[in-house]
C-alpha cells in the first residue's frame, strides 16, 4: 500500500512541471543531442554522453523527488540519495574516466538500446496522452524517475566496450520501484518499467562477457 493516492501523485507532477518549466524543452534538445552523438563522434562526445546521462540523475534526484516527491513520500528522501549515487557513479566513470564508450553497433542489443530510446522520448508521452494523462500530469522525459531510467538503460545497451556492473545496480533496482509503483496508480506508460531491468541487465552482461572473451583470444 501506497503512503499517497494516485490524485496526490498526480498532483505532484502537475505542480512540478509547472515548476520546471521550459526546462523539459532542455533536456529533449539534450536528449536529441545524446543521440546524435552515438553517430556523430567526436572526441569529446563519450564525456558528453555521461555528462547529460549524469546531469539527468542528479537533477531528479534532487529536484523531483528530494524538493517535490518527498512532501508526500518521505522515502522519497532514500530515492534522491540513490539518484544522487547513479548521477556520481555516470559521473565518476563517464566524465572523469572516460570509461564509457558511446556508439551503434548492429547487433540485437544495440537495436535494443535503440527501441529503449524511442521508448523514453517518443512512446512514452504518447502513451500517457492516449491513457488521459496529458501534459502536465504526465511524467516527462529527462526530469522524471522513469524515462530517465528507461533512456539510461538504452545508452547502456549502446556502449561499445564493457562497462562498470555497478553502474547497472541502482538502475535495475529503480525499475523495480517504479515500475511496480506505476501499475498500482495506474501509469501505463511505466508498466515496460518494471520489466526494462530483467531486459537491459542480461543483454548488458553477456554482451560484454562476450566482447572480454573475444579481446581474451584475439
Amino acid at each position: 500500500m501506497l503512503p499517497f493516492t494516485r490524485e496526490q501523485f498526480l498532483g505532484v507532477l502537475v505542480t512540478y512541471n509547472d515548476a520546471i518549466w521550459p526546462l523539459q524543452i532542455v533536456t529533449y534538445l539534450s536528449g536529441i543531442i545524446v543521440v546524435a552523438l552515438l553517430f556523430r563522434p567526436s572526441r569529446s562526445s563519450n564525456r558528453i554522453i555521461a555528462g547529460v546521462l549524469a546531469a539527468m540523475w542528479v537533477w531528479t534526484g534532487i529536484a523531483y523527488h528530494g524538493l517535490f516527491f518527498a512532501p508526500i513520500n518521505t522515502v522519497a528522501y532514500l530515492f534522491a540519495a540513490l539518484f544522487l549515487l547513479q548521477g556520481g557513479f555516470l559521473a565518476y566513470a563517464g566524465v572523469q574516466h572516460d570509461r564509457l564508450h558511446f556508439g551503434f553497433q548492429s547487433g540485437p542489443v544495440a537495436w535494443m538500446g535503440a527501441a529503449f530510446l524511442v521508448y523514453a522520448t517518443i512512446l512514452y508521452p504518447l502513451i500517457g496522452m492516449s491513457t488521459g494523462h496529458a501534459y502536465p500530469e504526465v511524467p516527462m522525459f529527462g526530469v522524471t524517475p522513469c524515462p530517465v531510467t528507461m533512456f539510461t538503460f538504452g545508452m547502456l545497451l549502446l556502449t561499445t566496450q564493457p562497462l562498470p556492473r555497478w553502474l547497472l545496480v541502482i538502475p535495475f533496482v529503480w525499475s523495480l520501484i517504479g515500475g511496480s509503483a506505476a501499475i498500482v496508480l495506474g501509469v501505463t506508460q511505466d508498466w515496460l518499467v518494471l520489466v526494462s531491468g530483467f531486459i537491459a541487465v542480461p543483454l548488458i552482461v553477456l554482451r560484454d562477457g562476450g566482447t572480454a572473451q573475444l579481446r581474451t583470444t584475439a
